[in-house]
């Protein structure tokens, strides 16, 4: 490995922790972001020629930390701050968690909460999570999420200026502030991993990286954080459907139905972390749907499946959490459990709900119901509307052959 690859490495895996180290310092994550960028570029000026050090993440904090202060020694506030940062200025490791479990003195964890402040946009909180605790590049999130790179770079940088603006602190919240905070960073993980999972457009049904992003972040958080049941839900949840990533795409990139999914293929390792992190979950919504995916993965086989439990589970949820989705998702539950008559008039009653007007799984499920009903062109035009609304490109592919598979209108 060259000296500029290994540079390179240790930033990606360290750069996160520089960040959170140096925002300590000097409480805005944009500079801290730019002092960490300035020892990165230290490192490839000085490791070609003294070496890779023995502790190279070691050396990038403290470069980072001692430009950080030098910064701070020139503000007119030098005096205060200096005090406050004294203690930063050698290679020192991590304080001890304190006594008290509301306390928590974890700068990795001030830079999570951060991140993922209410008082940003969602997608201004995803982005700047991304690029500041998973370490992407402004070009891997951008075609992460198909977006143009100016679009994604604007995101960041007016992200990093609204904290600022805003007087952000850089801590853990306490009390029902860490809470609701704590739901802002749990949804950041969620929708960065349903991003990877099931890709709203493109041509690819799956983006891997974002998945394998997003379950680092839940391992991270889940570390910080453990005494947080609906982290270990998160986690679990995630390590679960990430279990079953490699098999629910066929060798050309179409997608690959549950009930087709070839479950010897499933990731055993990844089932047994995400059972360990359910036994440390708790019952809010993470945790539920967690149960939901053990569920799943619990069955040999599809038709081992307990679709009573899982129809149980999802009304425990929905009453948790009140969504037209989740009552969708139930409906499916139950058409397996009680029969495609059963669910229909669930499915129904959805219809008018504004927030599936354009969800294209509404009438995806319906169209499935109708064909298990035989009633089959009823749920060719059902599938074709689905079709007309995704914007993924195998999932269009998948809905009209479905589709096609079904007798049309007679002429």
């Amino acid at each position: 490995m060259t000296t500029a690859r290994a540079v390179e490495t240790v930033f990606r895996m360290e750069s996160a922790r520089i960040i959170a180290g140096v925002t300590r310092i000097v409480r805005d994550v944009g500079i801290a972001e730019e002092l960490a960028q300035d020892a990165l570029v230290a490192a490839l000026e000085q490791w070609p020629v003294s070496g890779v050090p023995d502790r190279p993440g070691a050396w990038l904090m403290a470069t980072a930390r001692h430009r950080a202060v030098d910064l701070v020694r020139r503000k007119e506030t030098y005096a205060r701050k200096l005090a406050e940062v004294g203690r930063t200025l050698e290679d020192v490791p991590p304080p001890a968690e304190p006594a008290d479990p509301d306390d928590i003195d974890d700068d990795l964890l001030r830079l999570v909460f951060t991140a993922c402040h209410p008082v940003l946009a969602t997608e201004a909180r995803i982005a700047l999570t991304l690029r500041l605790v998973g370490g992407l590049t402004i070009q891997e999130i951008a075609r992460a999420f198909l977006a143009p790179e100016p679009t994604v770079a604007q995101r960041v940088v007016r992200a990093k200026r609204a904290l600022a603006r805003a007087g952000v602190p850089f801590e853990v919240p306490y009390g029902a502030d860490r809470e609701q905070r704590l739901a802002s960073v749990l949804e950041v993980i969620y929708l960065i991993f349903n991003e990877g999972y099931a890709a709203t457009a493109g041509d690819d049904l799956l983006r891997p990286a974002l998945c394998e992003d997003a379950l680092r972040l839940a391992r991270q958080l889940a570390a910080l954080m453990p005494h947080e049941p609906e982290v270990h839900g998160l986690a679990a949840l995630l390590e679960f459907q990430a279990s079953r990533t490699a098999t629910r795409t066929g060798p050309d990139g179409e997608p690959v139905l549950l009930a087709d999914q070839n479950r010897s293929r499933w990731n055993r390792l990844l089932i047994r972390r995400g059972v360990d992190a359910l036994r440390r979950a708790g019952s809010g919504p993470y945790s539920l749907q967690a149960a939901i995916a053990g569920c799943h993965a619990a069955a040999v086989r599809y038709e081992d499946t307990d679709w009573t439990a899982i129809a149980t589970l999802y009304g425990r949820l929905v009453r948790l959490l009140p969504s037209p989705v989740v009552e969708l998702n139930r409906a499916v539950a139950v058409s397996m459990a009680e029969g495609p008559e059963a669910a229909l008039p669930l499915v129904d009653a959805l219809a008018a709900a504004p927030a599936l007007r354009s969800y294209h799984l509404l009438p995806s499920v319906r169209g499935d119901l109708l064909e298990r009903l035989g009633r089959g062109q009823e749920a060719r035009a059902e599938f074709e509307r689905a079709a007309s609304l995704t914007r993924n490109a195998r999932e269009r592919d998948l809905l009209l052959a479905r589709a096609a598979a079904l007798p049309g209108v007679s002429p």
